[in-house]
């Protein structure tokens, strides 16, 4: 099966990043290169690699095809039933007597193997004598002995099962529960990513509202295949309130690209969906830290999109501001480039980067003791020269806006203690 890669939306190698699938839109970026950096966009368009925006074709479904008694075209299995994995006991021993049991082991999303090609990344070739009827749902975190509670608790390789076949980054299923896609709300495209702060508050770019009015986009989270509704715990969506951007944000360097949306209506938390942490007011995240930004990069969710798009986890290193601004000044923004101090950076290892159509997503790092997997979100996706260089990327910097998202938080009648660790 071969790889197929979203076509950048700008001719520049200087990418703000947000989707920007329509020429008029792609437009409005060049001009804003033009406007940040002074410098014109010429250099001919790259393929993009390794990023966000790497999409891979699902295996085409014949919907004729019976599902029941499927044969798999390698003749490697026995007959079986193509169900959701929630569908199918896990072994014949597995499920104690009151039912419980912590996942189904290992599924493999198969782009492109040979072996059974079920509908959908959450089927698995099922045989007879394990298929039920009734969803199995294996014990909730909360009920689980010494589970770490609170904020930015990372489901390291994700809920119910592990994933087989994750070549391009893709992230297990609630591995990230406090990611959200930002989404259109006449036709559902995907625009940017976002970050839940508490149940009622998102945080995201600003650069991703400023065309945006509450009523125009939906907030969605617990997303993990935008192909499919078939997770066993399933999306919640949520309209926007109010839009609050900060009060410092420069159209021309995007500096101070802080915003927060507050929503119609809280999320209800479970497994799959929970806040992040934040940094205190001016705390930096040490240098050569591994952070992971995660986000899907795809213009189109549910069924009318090309591309089958698992929320992808892009680890990068975090890289230190001095060492950052001099690596950018060697690019073509020139010698006399000052990176703005509202940014942090982090990447800088070729064909590994957020790359184009994550704006406002989560830059999330380790803290605390390794045992509890808990992350606080230092970055937000904002821009970077090119996709998949040596050059890192800039994030706006969450540790310098905390004292400003307290406020606002306050202000709005929300306490601070869910982003608090």
């Amino acid at each position: 099966m071969g790889l197929h890669h979203l076509a950048r939306a700008t001719i520049a190698t200087v990418c703000i990043f947000c989707v920007c699938a329509a020429p008029q839109q792609a437009t409005n970026v060049d001009k804003n290169i033009q406007d940040i950096f002074n410098t014109n966009p010429s250099v001919p368009n790259q393929p993009v690699r390794g990023g966000f925006a790497e999409v891979v074709t699902p295996v085409p479904v014949d919907p004729s095809s019976p599902l029941i008694d499927f044969t798999s075209i390698s003749g490697k299995t026995a007959d079986c039933n193509c169900v959701p994995y929630y569908k199918c006991d896990p072994s014949t021993n597995s499920i104690t007597e009151d039912g419980s049991f912590d996942g189904f082991g290992v599924i493999d999303i198969r782009f492109g193997d040979d072996d059974p090609v079920c509908p959908s990344s959450v089927d698995v070739c099922c045989a007879g004598n394990r298929t039920r009827e009734e969803v199995l749902n294996p014990t909730p975190l909360e009920k689980r002995p010494n589970q770490p509670r609170g904020c930015g608790i990372r489901n390291v390789d994700g809920l119910d099962f592990t994933l087989s076949g994750a070549t391009q980054n893709e992230a297990g299923f609630g591995e990230f529960p406090w990611t959200v896609a930002l989404l259109h709300a006449n036709n559902f495209s995907y625009f940017c990513g976002g970050s839940l702060i508490h149940p009622q508050v998102v945080l995201t770019a600003v650069h991703c509202l400023l065309t945006h009015a509450p009523g125009t986009f939906l907030v969605r989270a617990g997303e993990w295949d935008a192909q499919t509704t078939k997770e066993r715990l399933p999306y919640q969506e949520q309209t926007a309130q109010r839009i609050i951007l900060h009060p410092q944000y420069k159209v021309r360097n995007v500096a101070n690209d802080f915003a927060l949306v507050i929503l119609s209506q809280q999320f209800t938390l479970e497994d799959h969906i929970n806040v992040v942490c934040l940094p205190a007011q001016g705390a930096a995240a040490s240098a050569g830290t591994t952070c992971y930004s995660t986000g899907w990069g795809k213009d189109v969710f549910g069924a009318a999109g090309k591309y089958s798009v698992i929320m992808k986890r892009v680890p990068l290193p975090v890289v230190d501001f001095s060492t950052c601004q001099s690596q950018l000044r060697n690019t073509r923004l020139g010698p006399k480039f000052a990176l703005d101090r509202s940014f942090m950076c982090a990447g800088g290892q070729r064909g590994v980067d957020t790359c184009q159509g994550d704006g406002g997503a989560p830059l999330a790092c380790p803290i605390g003791l390794p045992s509890e997997n808990r992350y606080q979100q230092s970055g937000i996706v904002a821009w970077g020269i090119g996709c998949n260089d040596e050059v890192p990327a800039a994030y706006a910097n969450v540790a310098l806006a905390r004292d400003w998202i307290d406020q606002q938080m306050l202000a709005n009648g929300f306490g601070t203690t869910t982003y608090t660790a």
